[in-house]
């Protein structure tokens, strides 16, 4: 049995996320397991590094797969390109040890949330970012950023209800990143919760609005509760840029 990793970008605009759902097949995962069925008559099944949701992008998507099947890494990618549809691209397949493990053996994930600060919307990038015309304090945002660095219980920036799971996670960096106008929110982390980077994102605008203050966000992340925290920012500025192992 031959264990295949893939490298995988797409566009999450019109998709339900990545997992695998019975009642839609507009999944990113449920698309690619198709073609692979297909091509080497398996039932196959993907294991990917963790879930994007509705309308969440990915610029390095990593996910692996068993096969029995003698097609060359190669001749896979080609028939994957041919057949996926043009906002799904796998980018490379390798072949990797038995025991890895998209998810499981994940050290870190960086994702980056894009915002066009700009006046007006960009009709060619509208798809892709959140648009605010109201100009950030980005002075702030990166002080209110520095509390979320480290380990934390991060119960209040996540829509996880009623979990036994941990909601301790790590953030290794925040990075906010400003070219002409245009944002780049770069969090890098040992694992996410659901809705965590699109919350965290959500409370940083309301500081760069004024309408919180840095030493608030470590109230709220001490306080561990969702409404103390930023609404949840748009998904479609949203990309999984990284992953790491």
């Amino acid at each position: 049995m031959r264990n295949l990793k893939m490298t995988i970008s797409y566009d999450g605009f019109k998709y339900k996320g990545w997992q695998k759902q019975k009642e839609t097949d507009l999944t990113i995962q449920g698309k690619i397991e198709a073609v692979l069925s297909k091509m080497t008559g398996e039932a196959i099944q993907i294991v990917g590094c963790g879930r994007t949701d509705s309308g969440v992008h990915a610029e390095n998507y990593i996910a692996n797969f068993h096969t029995k099947s003698p097609f060359t890494t190669d001749t896979i990618l080609d028939y994957l390109y041919e057949y996926l549809p043009e906002d799904i691209g796998v980018k490379s397949i390798e072949e990797v040890p038995e025991r890895f493990h998209a998810r499981y053996n994940v050290k870190s994930k960086t994702y980056v949330y894009r915002i066009n600060n700009q006046k007006f919307r960009d009709v060619f990038n509208r798809k892709y970012t959140y648009h605010l015309a109201e100009k950030l304090d980005l002075s702030e945002m990166r002080n209110a950023s520095e509390v979320l660095i480290g380990s934390h219980d991060f119960q209040s920036f996540t829509n996880i209800k009623n979990s036994d799971k941990s909601t301790i996670r790590t953030i290794n960096f925040i990075n906010i990143i400003e070219k002409d106008g245009l944002l780049d929110i770069e969090v890098n982390g040992n694992g996410f919760l659901w809705n965590m980077v699109r919350i965290i994102v959500g409370t940083l605008i309301e500081v760069g609005k004024g309408n919180l203050k840095p030493k608030e966000v470590e109230k709220i992340l001490n306080e561990k509760k969702r409404w103390e925290a930023g609404p949840l920012a748009q998904a479609k500025g949203l990309f999984l840029r990284d992953v790491t192992y």
